[in-house]
């Protein structure tokens, strides 16, 4: 939603939660499933070659895994996935203010048209050349992509932006727990339900509970993104698979967003701030990403994604007035301590099984910061 704001990790039990932008950044994690067409996180979980990974096969000389390899992380990298999850979630609440003129599903319209529009135009993807199995996934990803985010939006028409995020969370959180496979990483998703029956408790009054089944919706459905991304990934190069998907999102939110929003849509000022809503939801998070995992390690990078329901209370509470309670807070930190975990637990097997490095000469020296521009 977008990511996530890992696809990949799907696939290896490695840092699954990466995708915490899976909703991130509307779909752009994961069209690749971790095994890179070149595209540093555009397209999945942090686990791209060429630009995130490739230039030192992954295992961090400098040129992939920051400027100081691992004797320390830059603080500017770190600083652009912060700020990126920022645009993510200030983006979420000038939808959340414009639902009142265009309704939930009218604002999900206006997003996955205008981010397939802007998709499309920079990536002009390859449509030829793909077998009915490759269309097949493709189609079945952009519908999860549709889905969710008609979830998740709906769910914010009824809950805090905090409490929704907090809850869907839940959805690649378990994804992680169960490729893991282990007994003892339950015990991150325990953590984790723990602080959403903590969260249902803490407010004034109860959550509506068909915005919580909503929101838990989305979590699934996030999930189930992470997985489909990864085989997207596997069929489609660079980002022409979740280009095509968000195109094929868009058209199914279409007859939705007419039939609730009518002619409005189409007005000037609302597609501008549409057009807005997509540009911080999607573009500019994905643009953040693609830089900051070219400078840091994925652990490092799945462990700041694990903030997003905590970026989420704050944008609720600066730009919505949505004020949390003390209880409301902990819960929140439970769910965030519980994707921390799982991701540093998801982290841990992953180096264990990876079979040792063998000898070589020594590592290049580390490669200059790309300019941000």
């Amino acid at each position: 939603m977008g990511a996530v704001r890992s696809a990949g990790a799907s696939d290896e039990g490695g840092g699954t939660l990466s995708g915490v932008a899976g909703r991130g950044p509307g779909a752009a994690r994961g069209t690749d499933a971790g095994r890179g067409t070149g595209a540093a996180r555009g397209t999945d979980a942090g686990r791209g070659t060429g630009a995130a990974r490739g230039t030192d096969a992954g295992r961090g000389t400098g040129a992939a895994r920051g400027t100081g390899g691992r004797s320390g992380v830059a603080l500017w990298p770190v600083g652009l996935v912060v700020a990126g999850l920022a645009c993510q979630e200030i983006g979420a609440s000038f939808a959340v203010a414009l639902f009142p003129t265009v309704g939930a599903l009218g604002m999900v319209t206006l997003r996955l048209v205008f981010s397939a529009i802007v998709l499309m135009l920079v990536c002009r993807p390859r449509l030829t050349g793909y077998s009915r199995s490759d269309w097949m996934i493709v189609i079945a990803f952009g519908l999860v992509v549709g889905g969710m985010n008609m979830l998740f939006y709906t769910a914010l028409d009824r809950l805090p932006l905090g409490t929704t995020v907090t809850i869907e969370v839940l959805g690649p959180l378990i994804l992680s727990v169960v490729v893991t496979r282990r007994a003892s990483a339950w015990l991150w998703a325990v953590l984790a339900f723990a602080g959403v029956i903590l969260l249902s408790q803490g407010g004034a009054s109860a959550l509506d509970p068909i915005g919580v089944a909503f929101a838990a919706g989305t979590g699934v459905f996030w999930a189930a993104y992470i997985l489909l991304s990864a085989r997207t990934g596997q069929r489609f190069p660079k980002l022409d698979g979740i280009a095509i998907a968000m195109v094929v999102g868009g058209v199914m939110s279409l007859p939705f967003g007419l039939l609730t929003s009518g002619v409005i849509l189409v007005q000037p000022n609302v597609l501008l701030l549409g057009l807005a809503v997509a540009l911080l939801s999607s573009t500019i998070p994905y643009a953040f990403e693609l830089l900051a995992l070219r400078r840091i390690p994925e652990a490092t990078f799945s462990v700041l994604m694990s903030l997003a329901p905590a970026i989420a209370a704050l944008a609720g509470l600066v730009i919505l007035g949505q004020a949390l309670t003390g209880v409301e807070a902990l819960a929140i930190a439970l769910v965030i301590a519980a994707s921390i975990g799982a991701v540093r637990a998801a982290s841990l097997r992953a180096r264990r099984a990876a079979p040792p490095a063998p000898s070589a000469a020594p590592a290049a020296p580390p490669a200059p910061a790309e300019p941000l521009a």
